[in-house]
């Protein structure tokens, strides 16, 4: 479905990995931008783009507070425990 829309959008697929544990897509936007959709563990979703027009820079603190409850013990931020009908392998 990915590859469907970003292919109608111009974009130029430069790889897929159809693995059924971590599928992934990546592409190239018609200005240089390089575009990925991963999956990850347990269904985590990361999307990232690369720009080819600005220089890397440091990334701010946060300003609000989580909305989620974390321990702050722990090394990791909790799975996300929402599920869809739509995106979500073997939704009930």
């Amino acid at each position: 479905m990915i590859d469907r829309a970003w292919r109608e959008s111009g974009y130029r697929i430069k790889s897929v990995n159809n693995d059924s544990e971590a599928p992934a897509i990546f592409a190239q936007t018609k200005d240089g931008f390089g575009v990925s959709l991963i999956v990850g563990g347990e269904g985590q979703v990361f999307f990232e783009v690369d720009s080819p027009c600005v220089e890397e820079s440091e990334v701010a603190d946060p300003t609000s507070e989580p909305t989620a409850p974390v321990d702050a013990g722990a090394e990791d931020i909790p799975r996300p425990t929402l599920r869809s009908p739509f995106w979500s392998a073997g939704a009930p």
